[in-house]
């Protein structure tokens, strides 16, 4: 039975994909359902992975030094910000991790204004999209924090520099830094969600310039949403390899 809210890019993807998709969910240990295993919000982004895909090779065909087009300019603006984003708060070496600084704020930011699109989802007003990116970016920075401290090195850092309260500062380090998943992910997800429910309520009731002016909030929310996605892994990625002194 169809979804009775089910979008049609969501029904065109499950026509397509559906059968491998339900079938890759099973053996992940999911029990979806066959017809319809894509819901909205992976529909969604599904799509912004492969617009940014499509984006990033139509850049690479026209790159050009003597005359730059319009989009080649704008993601060298953003390809600036985010080096400097990563020279600011993570100091040396820091340019090493604006790859997935400068994806997650793409990622965030496209599935953020992708929902002022009529018909269209917005992935990240899912709690699983923002958890996922948020897992994502959890796992680099401690990746990374092993990496330039050693195993014991980074354990240590977690304990503080008294030794004397080591044994209390530890599991309260490691319990804050695992709620930093949690407080990326909630974030993210309340702001675009109490954002579009705000939005359809006003747009009922007032259908007239006030959509208009919804919409111009959902472009600087979702701005300042991508970019607080990109600063707060920047200064967690600046406190895992940071050398005490």
């Amino acid at each position: 039975m169809t979804p009775e809210h089910e979008l049609w890019l969501t029904a065109l993807m499950n026509k397509l994909i559906g059968k491998p998709a339900a079938a890759m969910l099973t053996v992940m240990g999911f029990h979806p359902d066959p017809a319809h295993p894509i819901p909205d919000y992976m529909a969604a982004e599904i799509l912004v992975v492969l617009l940014i895909i499509a984006g990033a090779l139509l850049l690479r065909r026209r790159l050009s030094v003597e005359n730059p087009g319009k989009f080649q300019q704008m993601m060298e603006v953003f390809y600036e910000f985010n080096r400097n984003l990563a020279d600011d708060v993570i100091g040396h070496e820091g340019r090493r991790y604006t790859v997935l600084i400068g994806t997650l704020g793409l990622f965030v930011g496209v599935c953020n204004l992708i929902g002022i699109i009529p018909t269209m989802d917005t992935p990240s007003a899912s709690i699983y999209v923002t958890l996922g990116c948020a897992v994502v970016a959890f796992l680099y920075y401690n990746y990374h924090g092993f990496r330039h401290h050693g195993l014991l090195g980074y354990l240590k850092h977690f304990a503080g520099p008294v030794a004397a309260i080591s044994f209390i500062m530890f599991p309260l380090e490691i319990f804050s830094s695992t709620l930093r998943m949690l407080s990326l992910s909630v974030r993210l997800w309340a702001n675009m969600l109490v954002g579009n429910l705000i939005e359809e309520v006003f747009a009922g009731l007032v259908p007239i310039l006030v959509p208009a002016l919804f919409m111009a909030l959902h472009v600087f929310v979702s701005f300042l949403q991508a970019y607080v996605f990109m600063i707060l892994p920047a200064v967690y990625i600046s406190l895992a390899v940071a050398d005490e002194h």
